[in-house]
C-alpha cells in the first residue's frame, strides 16, 4: 500500500528542489535582485541560470545571463570579475552566431579597461569591436 501523504511530500521537496533550480525562475530572481541594488546577490542567480541554460542547449540566455552577472560586477566597480565574465559571454555569443551581442559585450569590456586605466588593452580592443563593426555592417 503507497502512503500518499508521503509520496505528495517527497514530489513536493523534488519540485521544491527543481523550482529552485529552474532557470528561468533564477534569472528572475536576478533581476528582480539588481532592480533593487542588490547587485552582489545577483550575481550568484545569474550564474547559475547561466550554467543551467548552457547544459540545456539555450545559448542565447546562457550567454545573455552571464552579461547579466558581469553588468553587476561592474555595477559595484568589481573589473576583474566583469571582464572575465563579459568576455565568456561575448565568446559564446560569437559561437552560436549573435554576433551583435558579443559586440555588446565586449564594449562592455572596453569600459572596464578604461575604468581601470588599461589603455594599451583599451586601444587593443577598440582596434578589434571597429573591425567587427566593419565586418557585420557588410553583411
Amino acid at each position: 500500500m503507497i502512503d500518499k501523504n508521503h509520496s505528495i511530500a517527497g514530489e513536493k521537496g523534488m519540485s521544491d528542489e527543481k523550482a529552485k533550480e529552474d532557470p528561468i525562475r533564477l534569472h528572475k530572481e536576478g533581476t528582480s535582485l539588481c532592480d533593487v541594488g542588490k547587485h552582489e546577490e545577483a550575481v550568484d542567480k545569474f550564474l547559475r541560470a547561466s550554467e543551467l541554460y548552457e547544459k540545456a542547449g539555450n545559448y542565447f540566455d546562457a550567454s545573455y545571463t552571464l552579461f547579466k552577472a558581469a553588468e553587476c560586477n561592474y555595477l559595484v566597480k568589481d573589473y576583474s570579475a566583469a571582464i572575465e565574465r563579459f568576455l565568456k559571454a561575448a565568446d559564446l555569443a560569437f559561437k552560436k552566431g549573435f554576433d551583435r551581442f558579443g559586440l555588446s559585450a565586449l564594449e562592455y569590456v572596453l569600459d572596464c579597461y578604461k575604468a581601470t586605466e588599461e589603455k594599451k588593452k583599451a586601444a587593443e580592443l577598440k582596434k578589434k569591436i571597429k573591425e567587427m563593426k566593419e565586418k557585420l555592417s557588410t553583411l
